[in-house]
C-alpha cells in the first residue's frame, strides 16, 4: 500500500553536481514548482517523470537559467546559477530539447561545432567531427548537409553531438526522444546510455516514459503539481510506492508496456 513519503535527506551543495533547493516558480498565478528540491550526484543520471504540467521541464530549465525561479536556490557544480553569467553557464552545460533546436540555415558541421566555437576552441571542427562520429553520423557523409535533409532521428543525433562536442560536465535532456518513431527512439536510447557511461557525464533527463527512465537513469524522480512525490529506482517504487499517485503512474506504465509487448 502507498505510504507517506519519507523526509528528504538532501546532499550538501558541494557534494552534488546539480542541486536545487526549495525552488518555486509560478506562471500566470499557477505554481509550476512548489518548493521542489533535487540533487544529482556527479557522473549519475536522474530522470524526472510525471504527467504534463508536473513541473519536470520547468525544474530542468532552472539549471541553465532558461527559467528563473521566484524563490529558492539552484547550483551547478557548487556555483549559484543566479550569480553566474548566463552565457558562460549555458556553454558548460549540454542541452537537448525535444525538437533538437538545430539552426536550419546551418550545416550539420556548423551546428555541431557551435559550442566549441563560442568557447573559442581552435579545434572546434575537430571536436564537432569527433562528436558526430560518436553519435553514428560519419562527418564525410553528413557534415555538409542541412537539417531539412535529415530524418528526425538523425536530427536528434546532431543535437546530441552539439550538446557533447565541448565535453560538458552536465547534460540536460528534455524529452529528447518524444517525437521519434519506435525504432529511432530505441536506437537513441541505446546511444545515449552508451555515451553517458563512456563520458561519465552528469545527466538530468525529462521523460513521460517510466520504462525509458528505468533504462537510462540511475534513479527516477516522480513529480506531481510542482512537487517531488518519490525518488528511487523503479524496483523500489514498485515494491513500496510512496503515494497513491506513484502507484497509479506505475500501474499505467506497466499496463502500457504489457499491451505494447502483445502488439
Amino acid at each position: 500500500m502507498p505510504r507517506d513519503a519519507p523526509p528528504s535527506q538532501p546532499l550538501p551543495v558541494t557534494a552534488a553536481a546539480l542541486c536545487a533547493r526549495d525552488v518555486r516558480r509560478t506562471f500566470g498565478g499557477v505554481a509550476a514548482l512548489d518548493a521542489a528540491s533535487l540533487d544529482v550526484a556527479a557522473g549519475t543520471c536522474v530522470a524526472l517523470v510525471g504527467e504534463s504540467g508536473a513541473g519536470k521541464t520547468t525544474l530542468l530549465r532552472c539549471f541553465n537559467r532558461m527559467v528563473v525561479p521566484d524563490d529558492g536556490a539552484v547550483f551547478v557544480g557548487g556555483d549559484d546559477v543566479s550569480q553566474t553569467a548566463v552565457e558562460a553557464l549555458r556553454r558548460r552545460i549540454g542541452y537537448v530539447p525535444q525538437n533538437g533546436g538545430l539552426l536550419p540555415h546551418w550545416t550539420v558541421m556548423q551546428n555541431a561545432a557551435l559550442v566549441p566555437r563560442l568557447l573559442g576552441h581552435a579545434d572546434a571542427d575537430t571536436a564537432a567531427s569527433s562528436a558526430l562520429a560518436s553519435v553514428g553520423l560519419a562527418p564525410a557523409d553528413y557534415a555538409a548537409r542541412f537539417p531539412h535533409q535529415l530524418s528526425g532521428g538523425q536530427r536528434q543525433r546532431v543535437a546530441l553531438a552539439r550538446a557533447i562536442a565541448a565535453r560538458p560536465g552536465v547534460l540536460l535532456l528534455d524529452e529528447p526522444f518524444g517525437a521519434l518513431d519506435a525504432i529511432s527512439r530505441a536506437e537513441m536510447q541505446e546511444l545515449t546510455a552508451s555515451l553517458r557511461r563512456e563520458m561519465a557525464i552528469t545527466t538530468l533527463l525529462v521523460t513521460h516514459d517510466l520504462l525509458e527512465a528505468d533504462f537510462l537513469a540511475d534513479e527516477i524522480v516522480v513529480m506531481r503539481a510542482g512537487k517531488v512525490e518519490q525518488r528511487g529506482t523503479l524496483d523500489v517504487m514498485r515494491a513500496a510506492p510512496a503515494t497513491a499517485y506513484v502507484q497509479s503512474l506505475l500501474a499505467r506504465a506497466l499496463a502500457g508496456a504489457r499491451k505494447a509487448s502483445r502488439s
